[in-house]
């Protein structure tokens, strides 16, 4: 006996089938990014490593679980030249041709995504400091950067709480001395300079530094 043509169920199977292939859709896409940003994070690993532990025997800090807004925004001033074009700042020009073998806006997006999904890597402190008399001195710091070092993506500050104490003082005398915070296009750079310039010496660098290596995010 042949079914009787019912317009209703025609209808609701075609609405879950197409809905079925959307889903489906979906989740592929997810996983093609994820899986693109692990491929293009290999350009990133004989510096970084493949943890993203960072190396200092080459400048490259430790980048793992770094908020995928902060590695987006870096990555897209390396390759438009906002950072890495100061003779002075050798390891921001090694840092350029990296971010700009980075081809489209998609695979900026996909790596900064997959760095923020490793987990975090601690190292012990490799600096002289003393974070008592830092504490004093991050209060100008924790306006922007949080008490606790965890950071404000609403003020363009990277969380710095178990940020390696070595790039730390490194960023802070490349800040102090313009070759990081000088480019006008650099807004946040732009701001971070005179904070960093009120550290009147080395002894103010590494014991505000010494300090932000006490905070757990």
């Amino acid at each position: 006996m042949m079914q009787k043509f019912d317009p209703h169920r025609i209808a609701l199977w075609t609405l879950l089938l197409f809905g079925g292939l959307n889903l489906s859709g979906c989740r592929l896409g997810a996983m093609d990014a994820a899986t693109r940003g692990q491929e293009v994070f290999e350009t990133c690993v004989p510096c970084h490593n493949s943890d993203g532990s960072g190396n200092p025997a080459v400048g490259a800090p430790n980048i793992a679980g770094m908020k995928e807004w902060y590695v987006e925004r870096e990555l897209e001033k390396f390759r438009t030249g906002v950072r890495g074009m100061y003779f002075n700042d050798v390891e921001g020009m090694r840092m350029r041709p990296m971010a700009l073998s980075l081809t489209s806006e998609a695979d900026v997006k996909a790596v900064a995504h997959y760095v923020e999904t490793l987990p975090s890597v601690q190292h012990a402190s490799s600096l002289p400091g003393d974070p008592k008399a830092g504490e004093a001195l991050y209060a100008t710091c924790g306006a922007c950067h949080g008490d606790n070092g965890a950071g404000n993506q609403d003020l363009g500050a990277p969380r710095i709480a178990g940020v390696d104490d070595w790039y730390l003082a490194t960023e802070l005398r490349k800040f102090k001395s313009g070759v990081r915070g000088a480019n006008p296009k650099d807004r946040e750079g732009r701001l971070m300079r005179p904070m960093a310039r009120g550290l009147a010496n080395e002894d103010a660098v590494r014991n505000v530094v010494a300090y932000v290596e006490t905070l757990k995010p």
